[in-house]
């Protein structure tokens, strides 16, 4: 069934049949939508009294929320935590007690650096630990929830700190009493000198699927699929009956 016409409807069943496919694949990219929005909510920067409480845990919806403290830095309360990774690396955090401007003052974490050395880290702790003066400070970075005490094994450092725990903290950092405390932390945007700045990304959104367009999308593949089928059965109807008519001459005349 070289003729033509067959050949040029074969060529324009593939032309619908490819803008139907391309329609298919259109509808599955808009079938799979990311949450994420080009303004993030968690990407302005807020002051933390406004995004957050003391006494209990933070909520999800503001973990990872940029946060703006104004407060001073206590000296003396300077820790190191270990075991932090860096873009891939295993090493340590210098880590501040922040004593907020607010009535009443609340304390809170500030990971203030990392650094692959931990005589570096060592070395800036008891730097900043020495200075006798709290160090007023405001502090941007981002709101994460404290981490759960970790016992530290058998033959490790049993003063040694591996996770950002407030509980934790609470109990080394001096003068807290009563004072009210934020169950979590801030990774400061900024470092101090001979330490790296923490990467702190945003939170990942999450990726939801629009099953209406899915359903578009198998639609077009069947549109697709069945321009193809449409021009097959024309051409087979069209043998057929040629057959059948040459059939039917040979029977004529062969009587």
């Amino acid at each position: 069934m070289l003729e033509p016409r067959w050949i040029a409807m074969l060529l324009l069943a593939l032309l619908v049949s490819g803008a139907f496919a391309w329609l298919g694949q259109w509808q599955l990219e808009r079938a799979v939508t990311s949450t994420e929005t080009v303004d993030q909510p968690t990407e302005r920067v807020r002051p933390i009294a406004d995004v957050a409480e003391t006494g209990g845990p933070l909520r999800d919806s503001i973990v990872g929320q940029l946060v703006e403290v104004d407060g001073v830095l206590v000296p003396g309360d300077y820790l190191v935590v270990s075991e932090r990774v860096n873009l891939g690396e295993t090493g340590y955090w210098v880590t501040g007690h922040l004593l907020t401007d607010s009535e009443p003052q609340a304390s809170i974490a500030v990971a203030l650096g990392w650094t692959p050395d931990g005589d570096v880290a060592d070395e800036t702790v008891a730097a900043l630990n020495s200075d006798a003066e709290a160090s007023v400070v405001t502090v941007t970075g981002r709101l994460n929830a404290s981490q759960a005490p970790e016992l530290p094994e058998d033959d490790a450092d049993p003063f040694e700190l591996t996770t950002m725990s407030m509980a934790a903290f609470v109990n080394i950092w001096s003068d807290m009493g009563n004072r009210p405390v934020y169950n979590g932390y801030v990774v400061a945007d900024e470092a101090p000198e001979g330490l790296t700045v923490i990467d702190a990304p945003p939170v990942e959104e999450g990726v939801t699927l629009n099953w209406l367009n899915i359903f578009y999308a198998a639609e077009w593949i069947v549109f697709a699929g069945f321009a193809v089928f449409v021009w097959y059965h024309l051409v087979k109807d069209a043998w057929t009956r040629r057959e059948e008519e040459a059939e039917l001459e040979r029977s004529e005349s062969g009587t």
